[in-house]
């Protein structure tokens, strides 16, 4: 016997029945539920879904966050969206603790500097990256990040051969606990903690870069 499709959920969002406390918390409870089951960071055009259409999102968020005060975990704004997080302080605690977690970017040394420096002078051609590392960036780099959606390709560069650029994407920022590009820290700042060494790039190329002087080799 054929069986009868689930009719599609219908919710109630203007909650016209409850005080305006009662409905305020209702909605911080579908929006903080919304954000703790996803699994990649949450948009505003979803959480709009759940609530009022005169519910202000911005404020119902602070309010979340000020409730989460006092816990280990709090709700970020990454990737344009919202996510949980374990606050830096208990970082120790969850890696001592072996308890299973979502796993971290898998990249080697040399993916982690590539992947960097696309995302500081996107859009950025391979050529410009291989003048940057005074050596060869493969097309197997590029494609292993690729693979792992921290790169995709961006607009055709003017120069002779319109060559493919690459940008990054916001799985990029999601892995890397960013909000936006404007929160790429200081790259004397990564030098400083030794995530990025400049001696790996050619400096003369990086500062042509910085500059806006690389041209298509």
């Amino acid at each position: 016997m054929a069986r009868t499709p689930r009719p599609p959920d219908v919710l109630d969002t203007d909650l016209p029945g409850l005080s305006p406390e009662a409905r305020w918390r209702e909605w911080m409870n579908r929006v903080e539920a919304v954000i703790f089951a996803s699994s990649e960071p949450v948009g505003r055009a979803m959480l709009a879904r759940v609530v009022g259409r005169d519910c202000d999102l911005d404020r119902l968020i602070e309010d979340i966050q000020a409730g989460l005060a006092t816990r280990p975990f709090e709700i970020v704004s990454i990737a344009g969206g919202f996510q949980y997080r374990t606050r830096p302080a208990y970082a120790a605690a969850v890696r001592v603790s072996g308890a299973p977690v979502s796993a971290s970017p898998g990249l080697s040394q040399h993916e982690a500097t590539v992947l960097m420096v696309i995302g500081y002078f996107q859009p950025v051609t391979r050529s410009e990256l291989s003048r940057i590392f005074g050596r060869e960036v493969s097309r197997d780099t590029i494609a292993a990040l690729r693979r792992q959606d921290f790169i995709a390709a961006g607009p055709r560069s003017p120069l002779p051969g319109a060559p493919y650029t690459y940008v990054t994407t916001p799985a990029f920022l999601a892995a890397f606990g960013l909000s936006n590009l404007r929160d790429l820290p200081d790259l004397e700042m990564l030098e400083d903690a030794g995530l990025l060494s400049r001696h790996l790039m050619r400096k003369d190329a990086l500062s042509d870069l910085l500059e806006g002087e690389v041209e298509e080799e």
